[in-house]
């Protein structure tokens, strides 16, 4: 079994602990469906968001979800002038014999906009 890793991010349309709840939710919940994953083939789960998301820790939507036993950990996004904002984004570190070309990367809404070279 190989390690993968998989990417995602989902733009929030407000900075709200039930809406992040949401959005990090469904942005997981298709990570995991895209990529035919369980809980038990993640490894841990690097969550970023942007400097203005102060409402709650995304991973905690993680934890909603059932992914209790994953080591999970929250940073800030980098500052950047013109940089999308209310952005959080996912790096999941998976066990999966998907070879690498295939790990669908999910970028969900406007966040489609960041990575159009992989997002699926």
């Amino acid at each position: 079994m190989a390690v993968r890793a998989v990417r995602g991010a989902v733009q929030l349309q407000r900075d709200e602990a039930a809406h992040m709840d949401e959005q990090v939710g469904a942005l997981l919940a298709a990570v995991m469906e895209r990529n035919a994953l369980s809980a038990d083939d993640l490894i841990s789960i690097w969550f970023t968001a942007t400097p203005d998301l102060h409402s709650d820790f995304p991973a905690a939507a993680a934890r909603k979800l059932g992914i209790v036993d994953v080591p999970l950990i929250c940073a800030q996004e980098l500052d950047i002038e013109g940089a999308m904002p209310r952005v959080v984004r996912i790096l999941a570190h998976i066990e999966s014999d998907i070879p690498r070309a295939d790990i669908s990367h999910v970028y969900l809404g406007a966040a489609a906009a960041l990575r159009k070279d992989i997002a699926q």
